[in-house]
Formats: structure tokens, sequence, C-alpha cells
């Protein structure tokens, strides 16, 4: 079967379309994840029902965009009328350019933080970048309806970041966490908050799913909050040891090494999940802004430290 052509926008790609592979978690539901299987870049879903489409989550912009707006179009259910973004991240709503006419739905501070950040820079791969900011926001939670279908959004931040949204489809079974839970790939919790990430997993388990979407990784089941949990509380406890011993983060990092959780993808998040259970245990605010660029190099750094050494 040819592949349909990308929809008509203002992007012009650089690179060939990658096109997303397609997988039905449910009757008309489908987790669109990178075409290499791996864990970034982010993941996707579309729901068809009978008068159109609901994406949940847009990509980055350019190539993986239009590759899933021409994903969308081959279910031929009909146009896409809502865009469910699960936080501000790039990564998740630069591509909501690609579906005009779409209601663009967040949470409120996904919609101020969007609006702050603004759009990335203009990438060789990702084309210009027009940002669309979401027209329709929430508190806490906003049911949509496909069809009979229900599409229940359930704000649970702060966890990855302020704004976390999950998409939690009842009569199927289906659960997209953004990226409060990631299949497969190192939590990140530093523009967020390690203690309220807990408390989502724990919310995000009473929802009974059996099929997980996560933001990032390979679609899974519900094991994937004992691992989200587990490696939140072994954060917590390594914070405190240093905390106590009067460590930088980075310098607890380097003593406490990766646990069971080297196999992860993207192990130098570990830096920056520290910073933010350290934030924690100096008191205040669960999510209060911290100073990024400093934490960023140091997670680069331990990245360089830490990665293996191939001998020819």
């Amino acid at each position: 079967m040819t592949e349909p052509e990308p929809p008509r926008t203002g992007y012009r790609p650089h690179a060939p379309v990658p096109q997303p592979r397609r997988t039905e978690v449910a009757d008309g539901v489908f987790a669109c994840t990178p075409p290499g299987g791996g864990g970034c870049p982010s993941n996707a879903g579309l729901i068809s029902g009978p008068d159109g489409v609901t994406v949940i989550d847009t990509v980055a912009a350019g190539s993986r965009a239009l590759a899933l707006a021409a994903s969308a179009e081959a279910l031929r259910a009909g146009p896409v009328r809502a865009v469910v973004n699960t936080h501000h991240h790039g990564g998740h709503v630069l591509g909501n350019a690609v579906f005009p006419g779409a209601t663009v739905i967040a949470h409120a501070l996904a919609r101020s933080e969007m609006a702050e950040t603004g759009p990335a820079p203009t990438e060789p791969e990702r084309g210009d970048v027009r940002l669309v900011l979401p027209s329709v926001t929430f508190d806490e939670r906003l049911t949509l309806y496909s069809g009979e279908r229900r599409i229940e959004l359930v704000f649970c931040g702060p966890a990855h970041t302020t704004n976390d949204v999950v998409a939690w489809l009842p009569d199927d079974g289906v659960l997209f966490t953004g990226d409060v839970a990631l299949s497969g790939v190192t939590p990140c919790m530093l523009t967020g908050s390690v203690e309220g990430a807990l408390r989502a997993v724990a919310t995000l388990r009473g929802f009974g799913a059996r099929t997980v979407v996560c933001g990032h990784g390979p679609v899974c089941g519900p094991e994937v909050f004992d691992e989200t949990e587990a490696y939140l509380r072994w954060i917590q406890v390594i914070a405190m040891e240093g905390w106590q011993q009067g460590l930088t983060p980075l310098e607890t990092a380097r003593e406490a090494g990766l646990g069971d959780f080297g196999r992860l993808l993207d192990a130098g998040r570990v830096v920056g999940n520290l910073h933010r259970a350290y934030a924690e245990l100096d008191g205040g605010a669960l999510g209060r802004p911290l100073e990024l660029p400093p934490v960023f190099a140091e997670m680069a750094q331990y990245t360089r430290d830490t990665r293996p050494a191939y001998l020819a």
C-alpha cells in the first residue's frame, strides 16, 4: 500500500519523512512510535472515531510531525478534530501546526509555559517552526468523546513537569502517560518533582490500565509503574545520603553509580533528578523552577565521564 502524501503545511523538511510505527492497541486506537523503535524521540497516539481523529501529542516539528499527520490521514477516519498536549515540552507540542483546524487541548500551565518558552530555534531537520498554543485548557479533569468512546484527561503534575496530563481510555484499558512514565528510558523529573511523580505514579496505577503508551519507549503494560516507582524511590534514598554528607548532586551520582538502572537509556538524567530531589529536601514548593543550564552541564559531564570505553 502506498503511503499517503504528507499534508500541505508551511514546513519544508530537509530530509525524507520517517514514517512512525503505528501499532493498534485497541479498536481504532493507535500508538505511534519512532521508526527505529528507540526511546527518543517521543511517541504519539491516534484515536479514530466516526467524525474524525484525536491526536495525543504531536512530536517535534518538521518531518516527524508531517509523518504523524500522514499516519492520521491514512486511517481514513476524517480530519483531525482534537489534539491533546500531555505537557509543554517541544518534542510533544511543536507539531501542533501540522493539524490546522484542530482544537488543541492542554493543562492551563502548559499553555503559559509554551507561551513563555516559545518555539525552538529553526533547525534543518525541523524546518520552519510555528508554535500553536492550546485553545482549550483545564485545571483538573476534562472528558472528550470520540463517538461513544470516552477520553479522560487527568492532571497529575507536578511530575515530569508542572503541567502533566494523561489520557485514559477506560473502555479500552489504554493509558497514554506522556512523560510521567517512560518505557526503557530513565525518568526525568528535573523540571517537575520526584515526590510529585511518586504521587502521580500511584494515580496512574489506580486506573487499572492493561496497555500503557508512554511518552518515550515501547508500548508496555502496567509493570512500567513499578519500575518508575522503584527508580524514583532509589533517587530519594541516594539524595538523602548525599545531602546529609554535604555532597553535591553530581558527586552523589558518581558515588552511587546506577544501581539496577544502568540498562535504561539516558542514564545521565540521574544528575538532574538528584538536583530536583535535593531541592525538595531543602524545602519549598514542589516543582519550583531551578537554574537549568548548570544542571545540564553537569548531566553532560556525568555522561562523558561514565560512557564505556571500547577498546579495539
